[in-house]
């Protein structure tokens, strides 16, 4: 701990310019986001089907597939200027320590002296900003829902719903909030240097709670889950399941329908433990039961190769170095002092600067994560291939690529930073899909001898992530 606490020491200089270090990454990391998202733009802007597609994807889809990618754009563009804009402002009028002292007046008001001090401070500063946050949003997320997305076809929402979506976010986030955050300050107030250990540990706890009752308690707040009714459908899913020895518990349907067109399929539980299957209404309605097996099959390889223990873990340490690094900030007197906080030092304003700090990281990590989890969707890929659904999740894909509209094709820069997923050309290269009449006989065609589907794939497109 020693090493911690001098290199805490070295790094609190008086009048060292914090908050212009902080405003310096935030523009540095605008400029990066805007010029990776123009080169995507300049794609978004081509007129040719990707060769790849071109027996697939008609001109009339892939013009719309185009446009729509060009809306979300813009839409992006100016919700990124507006977001830049509110960021700097707050930083440069010291809009910050002026909220913290309105929520201490504020609390003189709502509680009496003996409940009054830093934690309940911190939670009405934290509803107070997040109010004001939600407000500012409002035009832009009303233009997304009812503006971009009902002009290409896929809101499903009435303004009734989206209020209630809303106001009940905001019933959440405050039920799960006040509890929680206090538990969060209340911990790093009571122990001390150490406190990033005892943080990750509360952090884990909630994690492991939140998915266990996310998919039980809070998913049926805002849609309708059903199960799947007896039939063919449910047969195969079912002997699927079986076949891979995957621990299912419940087979359900839920009504995406109701908020949007886009088509979708997922499994939720803890690792180790029963788990469910949920499908997306669209994607029963717009696809062939093959084809929705071959997508279940894709997501159970996740399952099978070990994609998610590995992702908790990877989330763990990062969650853990987070914290580690934050013990060497949280008492940083002239980080404080240059953001206007020259009395006080709250906990909760500590972890909102240092996130500023150590917000040059952020793109780098994002890379690299994304880097994994494209090896893992090409992984899962080539489990769905050798079960023999090659051709079927080949034709999923196309449907679902269409249905969805998302985007043909992409800037190597802006896929390997932004996705999280290969684009569609590269995944149907890995599984080495072509369109037949016969689907079994495409299937009989691949080989288990192949290399490494997403090796394939990135030597295919002419690049390495």
């Amino acid at each position: 701990m020693d090493y911690l606490r001098r290199f805490a020491s070295w790094l609190d200089r008086p009048l060292f310019p914090w908050k212009r270090l902080v405003m310096s990454f935030s523009l540095g990391h605008f400029a990066l986001e805007n010029y990776i998202a123009w080169r995507q733009y300049r794609v978004l802007c081509q007129t040719k089907v990707p060769k790849a597609l071109e027996s697939e994807i008609d001109q009339k889809t892939y013009d719309k597939s185009q446009a729509y990618g060009r809306a979300k754009a813009k839409f992006g563009l100016v919700s990124g200027i507006w977001g830049q804009t509110k960021e700097m402002a707050i930083i440069y009028y010291n809009l910050y320590p002026k909220l913290w002292s309105l929520a201490g007046v504020g609390l003189t008001y709502i509680l009496p002296a003996s409940w009054r001090g830093e934690i309940t401070q911190s939670l009405l500063f934290i509803f107070a900003y997040s109010f004001a946050e939600t407000i500012l949003s409002l035009p832009l997320s009303y233009y997304h829902t009812f503006v971009l997305e009902e002009h290409y076809g896929f809101n499903k929402q009435t303004l009734g719903l989206w209020i209630s979506d809303m106001l009940k976010g905001q019933a959440l986030g405050i039920a799960f909030g006040v509890p929680l955050g206090s538990a969060f300050l209340w911990i790093i107030q009571r122990t001390g240097d150490v406190f990033f250990a005892y943080i990750w540990l509360f952090m884990l706890a909630v994690q492991i709670v939140g998915v266990t009752i996310y998919p039980v308690f809070i998913v049926p707040l805002f849609n309708k889950l059903t199960p799947l009714e007896p039939g063919p459908l449910r047969e195969k899913v079912e002997a699927l399941a079986e076949k891979l020895k995957f621990p299912l518990s419940e087979l359900q349907v839920i009504d995406g329908s109701k908020r949007s067109a886009h088509s979708n399929a997922y499994f939720t539980g803890l690792p180790f433990l029963k788990k469910k299957i949920v499908l997306y209404d669209t994607l029963i309605e717009k696809s062939e039961d093959r084809e929705v097996e071959a997508v279940l099959a894709h997501e159970l390889g996740h399952w099978s190769l070990g994609h998610v223990p590995r992702l908790l873990l990877i989330s763990q340490v990062q969650t853990f170095y987070i914290f580690l690094l934050f013990s060497v900030f949280i008492r940083n007197k002239s980080m404080y002092t240059d953001f206007g906080f020259t009395k006080e030092q709250p906990i909760i304003i500590g972890l909102i600067l240092f996130n500023g700090i150590l917000s040059p990281t952020e793109p780098v990590i994002q890379l690299l994560m994304h880097m994994l989890t494209r090896k893992y969707e090409y992984e899962a890929d080539a489990f769905s291939k050798r079960l023999n659904y090659s051709y079927d999740l080949g034709r999923s894909l196309i449907k679902l690529q269409v249905q969805n509209l998302s985007t043909m094709d992409a800037d190597w820069m802006y896929s390997s930073y932004h996705y999280s997923h290969p684009i569609l050309t590269e995944r149907l290269r890995a599984i080495g899909w072509e369109r037949q009449k016969d689907g079994a006989e495409a299937d009989k065609k691949q080989t288990d001898g192949d290399l490494d589907a997403y090796t394939k794939a990135d030597r295919a497109s002419g690049r390495e992530l």
